[in-house]
């Protein structure tokens, strides 16, 4: 009997058309990759399964990135497993090639992107001969979900689209993701051999999407960066009316807009001018001429994924990725929204009956806040067909999010929050208009000055009533208005009554420059190209020519934040010294399509003309190429020295000649006594190890000649590192140079230099020998472990990094760690292997006799059978860091030297005796440390953490937890301790290092 395959994107989505199949289609038996039963088997990718990639031949490795293997177009793509899903490609795959299955459904994700996934998958399942594919021969329907419920599913089952329909939506989805591997590997490439000219290993990526998007905020940071403040000044003056005071601000109504784009009509450019009309209004009569007339204010609109991204970072501050992860778990586990990767805000013409459906269920919902105004809704017949809210021509793929007819339950506190958002969005579309009343009064003083007074009085909530803003005196951002403001509320004024001035003052302002980005106004300049449209019905019409889509518009930002393009600072999002050298690198090249927005935009909008079959896949392919050409032959052929720019001029002199020292595209160099000539040959590289300086790093260096530890830099295998750099004389070219200092103390130790440790305080006891532990060069060090006067030969080896895979290691946890055996959990450990971000306790190994991993335990308990794969896991991860761990000898090795084989060598050395130890070590009995003996505190000391008596260790601990409990370190300086009314006796001073904490603790207690 024959059968159909359906293809979900994830498990989850397979399992919810099981569920609503089944009452239908009959039971379906569980296997391992698939449910199956009489007519359909059902199984899911789990996301991308397969990935595009060149032909071998066409393929350039990292190590031979130049201009010589650029441009890479190949004539075809070859398609390639990802590593993490191969056995899921297995078996999705087979069951596409059973004999039984003469008919596939593609259910992945209704849009651009879940349609590359299914095709992708059906294309590796048909093979390939000579790198071309064979096609798999069986036939394709499409089911299209705008919502999760099980008759939706039904629904979408019984209106299944054919492959025909769904040609242009698959020629978009293969070129979109064509045009990116061409534009990001060429322009990644090409840009890092450009700046790798020099030596090293500048990693610059760019990407189709993620450069013009970089663009918009570098642009918008030069526009600050250049603005320069100016003074201007307002009068305000008090009015004494019959029914009380109102204010006034002086304007001038002759005032027409110039090439001034600060220009206002009340603003003065003098304060001469502004402290004569205060002046001469003073203590005067005025005539009172005054408008008022109704306003409406209609809600907003439905949300598409932007617009909510926009609104969930303003009000909650959640990031765009953020968001996204919310409203899809609404959708996919909880049902409780329709589909959210959509660029609509309408809903379908037909959709009026499940509109007042959805009202019904929010009506009977336990939601009280929202419930009442369901109801009114329903009584009052709010919804009727508008095109505002029911037009198909606003409809492409998907309608605008909304609740679907599932009430949600066991909701986090962040996905209530989000369909509250959307709940309150979809109710007020219904509602009434607001209604005002807009008061403008014009007080005219000695027939010659003129005052501008405006209010606004809520008439009828309407829609607003959603969002508790009956209150006739609230602005529109629902606070409440001020005097002065445009929404205030005005005592009234009779026909012909003479007010007096009370009072009037100039006030002395100063321009300000444009507002920097933050996620949702970076979405919306996104979502427009880099046009900067307010208005939403505008902002609507360009909304096709946007830079990325909906769905990956989050991910664009995340990964310029990843490759340290921009920088989180609050909710402002601030772009790096690598940015802008990005910028200044593209901008010398003239290479535009990779910097201006609105051009990518036209890219977007090509492809959604694909999709609806009016642009074919070759010419826009044609463009492609032609474009990445051009790219790479620019790089190539740029022959000068540097690149024009807008560069700094450092403060500090030349080390070496006292010259000025100047920045350049790829060199901070000294150019001579009067900064215009050669110089004596000084200079250093922007971008050591692949990290560019910004000019105050840069200025530090060149002042106290050496800077660090500092975080960001990448070996020539692109592995990352950390370091100090330090300005050195060099004997041969008798100058300075700059050179990396890894902290690798053991050639002074090889040397025989006694090390004195008299004035140190010891963190602790050594784990090995039981010697004090010390602070030296970049490590943590037994005493014992190198050349002292006391002992010239080192007996000991315990050390361990003050930097460990990228994460700082305070001298409080080392205390932590001798004391107890482990160290809090860190969470900013960089695996060298998958480059990401793991948590772990440092914990003292006494079998390996070293410094190495603990981790946390799962919260999900291990599957039958995977202890032992558990457990090597573990260890190998552990053992990854394990020399690093082990001391900051091995700080260069976690970045340049060991990178590459620490997994391997490590991992093989010490995972078969791990994994053998892990249940023993587990059950046997820890013996306890003794505790150590307490000191009564110094007053200073008792007046934070009580009189009681204390070990060291456990003061730091009480005094460590005092001031995280009162956030006292320093917001720019992680590293300082601000001291508060408590802690300044204690520390004698306003501020210290933590470094010093212990110290200080030492000397109070007895």
């Amino acid at each position: 009997m024959s059968k159909t395959l359906v293809i979900a994107e994830k498990p989850s989505v397979a399992q919810d058309i099981v569920r609503a199949l089944t009452p239908v289609a009959g039971k379906f038996d569980k296997h391992d990759d698939h449910f199956e039963n009489e007519r359909y088997i059902v199984t899911s990718a789990v996301g991308h399964l397969v990935e595009i990639q060149a032909p071998e031949a066409y393929d350039v490795k990292r190590g031979k990135w130049s201009f010589a293997h650029l441009p890479v177009i190949p004539p075809y793509f070859e398609l390639k497993p990802v590593d993490k899903t191969k056995s899921r490609l297995s078996a999705v795959v087979r069951l596409a090639r059973r004999k039984d299955v003469t008919e596939i459904i593609n259910a992945c994700d209704a849009g651009r992107e879940g349609e590359l996934i299914f095709r992708l998958i059906e294309q590796y399942a048909g093979g390939s001969k000579n790198g071309h594919p064979v096609p798999l021969g069986k036939p394709v329907r499409r089911l299209w979900l705008q919502s999760m419920t099980p008759q939706a599913i039904r629904d979408g089952f019984a209106a299944l689209r054919s492959d025909a329909q769904m040609q242009g939506l698959a020629q978009a989805a293969r070129s979109r993701s064509e045009a990116d591997w061409l534009v990001g590997i060429n322009g990644t490439r090409a840009m890092t051999a450009f700046n790798s000219r020099d030596g090293g290993f500048f990693l610059t990526t760019v990407g189709r999407v993620q450069t013009p998007t970089l663009s918009l905020v570098v642009e918008r940071e030069e526009k600050i960066r250049r603005f320069v403040s100016r003074d201007y000044w307002e009068v305000h003056a008090s009015f004494a009316a019959q029914a009380g005071q109102y204010p006034g601000k002086w304007f001038d109504p002759q005032w027409k807009k110039s090439d001034d784009p600060e220009a206002r009509a009340d603003r003065l450019w003098s304060e001469p001018q502004a402290r004569a009309i205060a002046d001469a209004v003073r203590g005067k009569p005025g005539r009172v001429h005054e408008e008022s007339k109704p306003s409406t204010q209609a809600s907003p609109l439905l949300f598409d994924l932007t617009s909510l991204q926009r609104e969930a970072n303003s009000k909650f501050g959640f990031s765009a990725k953020t968001t996204l992860a919310l409203a899809q778990s609404l959708y996919e586990r909880h049902k409780a929204l329709t589909y959210p990767r959509t660029d609509a805000r309408a809903l379908p013409e037909d959709y009026l009956p499940v509109a007042r459906d959805t009202l019904r269920v929010l009506a009977a919902s336990g939601l009280r806040h929202l419930a009442p105004y369901a109801q009114q809704a329903l009584e009052g017949d709010y919804v009727r067909p508008s095109k505002r809210i029911f037009d198909n021509s606003k409809v492409s793929d998907h309608f605008a999010i909304i609740p679907t007819l599932q009430p949600p339950s066991g909701l986090s506190e962040a996905e209530q929050k989000l369909y509250d958002l959307v709940a309150r969005r979809f109710l007020a579309v219904f509602f009434p208009n607001a209604e005002y009343l807009v008061t403008t009064r014009i007080t005219t003083v000695e027939d010659a000055h003129h005052f501008k007074t405006e209010g606004k009085v809520l008439v009828q909530p309407g829609w607003l009533a959603i969002y508790g803003k009956e209150a006739a005196a609230e602005t529109e951002d629902g606070k409440e208005a001020k005097e002065g403001e445009k929404n205030q509320s005005l005592v009234p004024v009779q026909p012909g009554e003479q007010v007096r001035t009370e009072q009037a003052e100039p006030k002395g302002l100063k321009t300000r420059p444009p507002a920097r980005y933050t996620e949702a106004t970076l979405l919306s300049a996104m979502e427009s190209a880099g046009k900067q449209v307010e208005d939403e019905e505008l902002r609507a019409a360009m909304r096709e020519k946007g830079l990325g889509t909906p769905a990956t518009r989050a991910a664009i930002i995340e990964g310029l934040l990843a490759e340290k393009y921009l920088l989180r600072d609050g909710r402002e999002l601030v772009p790096t010294p690598k940015a802008f050298q990005l910028m200044t690198l593209l901008r010398g090249l003239g290479v535009e399509e990779l910097s201006r927005a609105d051009l990518t935009g036209e890219w977007e909008y090509k492809l959604a003309q694909m999709e609806k079959g009016q642009l074919s896949r070759d010419a826009f392919m044609a463009e492609i190429a032609a474009m990445t050409e051009r790219l790479v032959q620019k790089a190539k052929e740029y022959d000068r020295d540097t690149i024009p720019g807008d560069y700094a001029t450092l403060q500090t002199p030349c080390p070496h000649c006292g010259g000025v020292v100047k920045e350049n595209y790829r060199r901070y160099a000294c150019t001579g006594a009067h900064g215009d000539g050669a110089g004596c040959g000084f200079s250093f590289g922007k971008s050591p190890g692949g990290r560019t300086f910004s000019t105050a790093e840069a200025e530090q260096l060149l002042r106290d000649q050496r800077i660090g530890p500092l975080e960001g830099f990448r070996s020539k295998a692109g592995w990352p590192f950390t370091a100090e750099l330090a300005l050195v004389f060099d004997e041969d070219s008798k100058n300075y140079k700059l050179e990396f200092d890894f902290g690798d103390d053991a050639k002074a130790d090889e040397a025989g230099t006694p090390v004195d440790f008299s004035g140190q305080e010891s963190l602790g006891p050594c784990p090995r020998c039981g010697a004090p532990v010390y602070e030296h060069g970049s490590n943590y060090v037994c005493s014992k472990s190198v050349p002292t006067p006391e002992q010239p030969a080192p007996s000991c080896d315990f050390k361990t990094g003050k930097i460990i895979l990228q994460q700082p290691v305070e001298r409080a946890q080392v205390q932590k760690l001798l004391a107890t055996g482990k160290t809090d959990l860190l969470d900013k450990f960089i695996s060298t292997r998958t480059r990401r971000p793991f948590k772990a306790h440092l914990a003292w190994d006494k079998d390996a006799g070293k410094v190495g991993f603990e981790f946390a335990p799962s919260k999900f308990p291990p599957r039958a059978g995977a202890a032992g794969a558990a457990g090597a896991s573990k260890s190998g991860a552990a053992s990854a860091g394990a020399a690093t761990a082990g001391g900051q000898k091995g700080s260069k090795s976690a970045g340049a030297k060991t990178a590459a084989k620490t997994t391997v060598k490590s991992a093989a050395k010490t995972v078969a005796k791990t994994a053998t130890k892990t249940t023993a070590k587990s059950s046997a009995a820890k013996t306890p440390r003794a505790p150590a003996a307490g000191r009564a505190p110094s007053p200073e000391l008792a007046a934070v953490i009580g009189p009681e008596p204390v070990a060291r260790t456990e003061a730091l601990k009480k005094v460590w937890d005092y001031i995280k409990a009162h956030g006292l370190q320093d917001a720019t300086n992680k590293r300082a301790i601000n001291a508060d009314a408590r802690l300044q006796p204690l520390f004698g001073k306003p501020q210290i290092s933590m470094f010093e904490l212990a110290g200080i603790l030492g000397k109070h207690l007895g």
